[in-house]
């Protein structure tokens, strides 16, 4: 039996296992849209672009294990690109978003894609999200089929999401919570 009133030698409570998880992505392809629904279930309209970076939690349960995700969004502008390895920097996971409406970001995408293979740890877990899906019908830049082929081809998780409607956007948080490192989950200590 786990007990919140015990800390692990991580200064955790006993039983929580926390993760890093960074996104990164071009301004304006909805990181901080997907990251404020997925911890409070909201969407905003207009969003106010993110300057530097923001932190969130949130904490899901995988099995018998409560996995602690925190959650780095980082700024998308390209003024900010320099300080996207600071945030990335001992990361288990990475969400790389684009917009499905806008071809460039998936260029871009690609490059974040590469620079994490190449920077961030050997093990780290990456999901390529394709953002406004429910955009798709009328303005659609990017297919699913190119973008699932480029996630087959570089070992990422992929799903299309939308941050206004929710589609996906639990979905990839969770696919990513399901694949950490089995590792970290067996250094979890557990207070009786």
């Amino acid at each position: 039996m786990t007990s919140n009133n015990h800390s692990s030698a991580t200064g955790q409570p006993a039983g929580i296992c926390p993760f890093k998880m960074v996104l990164l992505g071009e301004s304006a392809v909805g990181k901080s849209s997907l990251v404020l629904r997925f911890v409070e279930g909201k969407f905003h309209e207009y969003e106010v672009s993110t300057i530097g970076g923001a932190y969130l939690t949130q904490t899901v349960s995988i099995g018998d294990i409560t996995v602690k995700l925190e959650l780095w969004d980082t700024a998308g502008r390209e003024k900010y690109h320099s300080l996207a390895p600071m945030y990335y920097r001992g990361a288990h996971a990475a969400i790389v978003v684009y917009d499905i409406t806008n071809a460039d970001t998936f260029s871009r995408a690609k490059v974040w894609v590469k620079e994490l293979q190449h920077q961030a740890a050997s093990n780290i877990i990456i999901a390529l999200a394709g953002n406004k899906v429910d955009l798709a019908t009328t303005t659609r830049q990017v297919e699913v089929a190119d973008a699932q082929t480029y996630a087959e081809e570089n070992g990422l998780i992929f799903m299309e999401t939308s941050a206004k409607t929710s589609m996906n956007v639990n979905d990839i948080f969770m696919a990513i919570a399901r694949k950490l490192p089995k590792l970290k989950i067996h250094q979890i200590e557990v207070v009786n």
